[in-house]
């Protein structure tokens, strides 16, 4: 048999690597650890880019480019243009017919000028009496059907883009043509209501008049997105104009498409149009303030590239709840910025969707969540800061080689028994084998042969780490720096003392046990009250649950109790504290003192009534006070857990 081997086209390469998302989580980490939700760090991160992603850019540059082009867009003229050749050239055919009839003493030239006098004073009444002129001036009779050709091709070119180029020498033949498109078209749109259109009927109808549509639609819903933003570009012409101009600019619109038979049909078209499409801005007058006059044509397409970028502006910015990238428009980037804009979208989106495939983000009831799998990275990331704050000189326990090990290594091995985690012994298993075996041949090990080394015993802990969630946390800024601690905790109790267990107790007005998965989007409460009464209720039960193990209390606050719980399970504020809140304070650390559990507190504030507290607290239980600045929480935390271990 033979074999060819070449690229593979079945999809993407079943060998690829994974898409490297390990830097964008590290930067969504670092926001996080800052005290950022999950939602918030992602949005950061596909605002500013990934860094080390080469040219790509952010949705703050994409944003940037944007705003500039809106900004392009209303320095470029006035709307008014239409209207202003309009009444150039008739000006113009009115003077050439005046210069015609001047050397004419006879009692017609007369009463032709006095016609002439007579005119209404707005261009569009002016130019409907003047339908059935009849021009005694060949230069006046030309320059006015330059006028009515003017109106003719822009507008149709204000419904159909391009349609000015196709009508630029104008015949009945063409403009029959236009008729039977329109009819086609609003036919199509009759049927497609009813249910009754199919994709085949579609490409007849471009086989047919492709040739006025240059954006080459692909279906239906293609071609009735492309009209119906022109449309309504036309209406938030009209609403921009002043009333004088929009009445003006309607009437000429009217005259010219009925005059060219196709009014009915444009109304026709309109009205499917806007029932389609109602969520355009219809009718939302738009201001530019450049000083060239702009056709009616170009005026549209300037208005309707305002809109798209206005839309664009709003799903670029994320900032209403469940943004998501899929919400931007690809098609409305590339007609605003070009292809290189559409490839750093889609890098983006890669980044997004890589992040959830992976196993990193999930969504869950519409809000965005770290999953356990990031949660432990970004743990490891705050347990690294942490070790790196420590003095490099100091011995240390944080350096895990063997999770499974249960302490020092002692020397001596035993049997190995089934669950056994410590390390074999590989050179006395083999020497059981051989001594089973005999010396010569090949050696067989069995099961008994087996010998693990052994290690010196650990006691276990039960840890409780108290974190205040009150709304002075983050007034005082210190929020992130409990968060990042919390997180630093648990990662090395996971990693370096899997035998202890950890709970970690939120409280603000109540107290809540705290998920490992839940730790990095966990923001403060925004709620009066530190009720750490209910809090050393709580890990009063966790440690009940574990009476062989070495109870660790530590708790993180920046101010004194203010709230406790009553008997019915509501909970009291006040402030300041009154003698009750205190005393049942005080009454669960007494409690804590006869489980033999040491309650070590760390004060992140520097306030008297504080200071009376914590003090009372270490009279009663005998544990450490820490007064420790935001930036160092995490370090002291950390060494004074280590140092609990060790001791034990």
């Amino acid at each position: 048999m033979s074999y060819r081997y070449g690229e593979y086209r079945e999809g993407p390469d079943p060998l690829a690597p994974p898409y490297d998302v390990r830097s964008a989580l590290d930067q969504m980490g670092d926001a996080v650890l800052a005290g950022a939700n999950p939602a918030h760090a992602l949005r950061d991160l596909l605002k500013q880019g990934l860094p080390g992603a080469g040219d790509r850019r952010g949705l703050d540059d994409l944003l940037r480019e944007v705003r500039r082009r809106r900004r392009e867009l209303r320095d470029r003229g006035r709307l008014d243009g239409t209207l202003e050749r309009a009444r150039a050239l008739l000006d113009k055919a009115i003077g050439q017919e005046r210069a015609e009839l001047f050397p004419d003493p006879s009692d017609e030239a007369r009463l032709r000028e006095a016609e002439l006098d007579g005119l209404p004073s707005d261009t569009a009444s002016a130019i409907q009496e003047l339908s059935d002129y009849q021009w005694r001036s060949a230069a006046a009779r030309q320059t006015f059907e330059e006028l009515r050709d003017l109106l003719r091709r822009e507008v149709l070119d204000s419904q159909f883009r391009g349609m000015r180029e196709a009508l630029a020498n104008p015949d009945p033949a063409a403009m029959e043509r236009v008729g039977q498109m329109m009819s086609a078209l609003n036919d199509m749109l009759d049927r497609d209501a009813r249910g009754e259109h199919t994709q085949e009927d579609f490409d007849a109808f471009m086989s047919k008049y492709g040739d006025m549509f240059p954006e080459a639609p692909r279906n239906l819903e293609e071609l009735v997105d492309i009209l119906a933003r022109r449309a309504a570009a036309t209406q938030r012409l009209m609403a921009s104009l002043t009333p004088r101009q929009r009445e003006e600019l309607n009437q000429l619109i009217n005259q010219t498409l009925d005059q060219a038979g196709l009014g009915e049909q444009m109304r026709r078209l309109g009205e499917s149009l806007h029932s389609r499409r109602p969520d355009l801005a219809w009718n939302t007058p738009e201001r530019l303030s450049g000083e060239e006059p702009l056709e009616m044509g170009d005026a549209v397409s300037a208005l309707e590239e305002l809109a798209d970028l206005t839309r664009l502006e709003a799903a670029l910015r994320q900032d209403y709840p469940g943004a998501r990238l899929d919400d931007i428009d690809e098609a409305a980037i590339r007609r605003a910025l070009g292809r290189s804009a559409v490839d750093d979208l889609d890098a983006l989106r890669r980044i997004e969707r890589e992040l959830e495939r992976q196993g990193y983000l999930r969504r869950q009831r519409g809000r965005l969540e770290l999953t356990p799998k990031a949660v432990r990275r970004l743990g490891e990331t705050a347990l690294r800061r942490v070790f790196a704050s420590l003095d490099a000189g100091r011995r240390g326990d944080h350096d895990q080689v063997d999770a499974g090990a249960a302490g020092e290594l002692t020397g001596s091995s035993r049997p190995w028994r089934f669950g056994d985690e410590q390390p074999i012994d590989v050179v006395r298993t083999v020497v059981n084998g051989v001594r089973r075996g005999g010396s010569g041949g090949t050696v067989t090990l069995t099961v008994d042969d087996f010998e693990v080394a052994e290690t010196e015993r650990r006691t276990a802990a039960a840890v409780c780490l108290l974190v205040d969630l009150s709304y002075s946390m983050a007034l005082r800024g210190t929020w992130a720096a409990a968060k990042q601690t919390a997180m630093a905790l648990q990662a090395l109790v996971a990693s370096k003392f899997p035998q202890d267990s950890v709970q970690i107790i939120g409280f603000s007005n109540y107290a809540r046990v705290l998920q490992p998965d839940e730790l990095a989007g966990l923001e403060w409460d925004m709620v009066q009250g530190t009720n750490l009464h209910h809090a050393l209720l709580i890990a009063g039960r966790h440690l009940d649950r574990h009476p062989d193990f070495e109870p660790v209390v530590l708790v993180v606050t920046d101010g004194e109790p203010t709230a406790h719980l009553r008997r019915n399970g509501s909970a009291a504020f006040e402030w300041p504290p009154t003698r009750e809140t205190l005393d049942l304070t005080l009454a669960e650390v007494d409690k804590m003192t006869r489980r033999r559990a040491t309650l070590n507190v760390f004060m992140l504030a520097d306030d008297e009534r504080l200071k009376d507290f914590v003090n009372e607290v270490a009279r009663r239980n005998g544990g450490r006070v820490f007064s420790s600045s935001a930036d160092r929480l995490g370090e002291y935390v950390v060494s004074d857990f280590l140092r609990t271990r060790r001791r034990r």
